[in-house]
């Protein structure tokens, strides 16, 4: 049904496609998969050490878009299979999901790497995994994977759609139970002006990294 919908506006090519995007569909697939089963290796560490707390893990916005990224590479993989371009609906969930992934990656490397963590360590690769491999390979994916189409500067309007609910949610959530997936979010730690500083300076981001995703995909055109 997901599939259905994303690929509902299909493109004059038909449901031919290329050797190259059977390639990109085989990639997507596998990466999706291997994401997918990071996530559940990283859950089961967590269970088998009695360290799971489902409305805290899930409260991470690493963790909800890895989810999002997950069905993205899946889909992807679908489409690739069938077509030989994205459709316009597809290509903006993927330029979100992509400024997603960078802010994700740089919060997690200049913000987060190294400082002293008082909760359940557990296995380190799977957060290599999320926090590194991931984004790269969704930017990777966004230069050079054929079939995107040039998008129309109003796809920018996305990209703060999730975020915005996800920040809301959190902070509601934190002034009843006095937890944050993240330091920078606590109010305890610099202030409320730090708080909305770290907040409109990342969706900065996230609206600059998808208007550099636009910029490149108008350029290229259909790669």
């Amino acid at each position: 049904m997901l599939f259905m919908i994303l690929g509902s506006t299909t493109h004059s090519a038909g449901v031919t496609t290329t050797t190259a995007r059977t390639a990109v569909g085989v990639l997507r697939l596998v990466v999706g998969l291997g994401l997918l089963a990071t996530i559940v290796i990283q859950i089961t560490d967590r269970v088998i050490n009695n360290a799971f707390d489902p409305a805290e893990y899930f409260s991470y916005f690493t963790i909800q878009t890895s989810l999002i990224n997950i069905v993205v590479f899946l889909v992807g993989a679908a489409m690739a299979w069938r077509y030989r371009s994205d459709t316009a609906l597809f290509t903006t969930i993927r330029m979100a999901a992509l400024a997603y992934a960078v802010v994700t990656a740089g919060v997690y490397n200049l913000l987060l790497r190294g400082l002293p963590y008082a909760g359940f360590h557990g296995l380190q690769w799977p957060n290599e995994i999320i926090h590194v491999w991931i984004p790269l390979i969704i930017v990777l994916d966004w230069l050079f994977a054929p079939g995107r189409p040039a998008l129309p500067w109003k796809a920018l309007r996305i990209v703060l759609l999730y975020p915005v609910a996800w920040i809301v949610y959190t902070l509601v959530r934190g002034a009843f139970t006095a937890y944050y997936p993240y330091p920078f979010l606590n109010p305890e730690n610099g202030g409320w002006v730090s708080v909305v500083a770290y907040i409109v300076g990342l969706s900065a981001f996230l609206m600059a990294m998808g208007a550099l995703a636009i910029v490149y995909g108008r350029r290229r055109g259909k790669a």
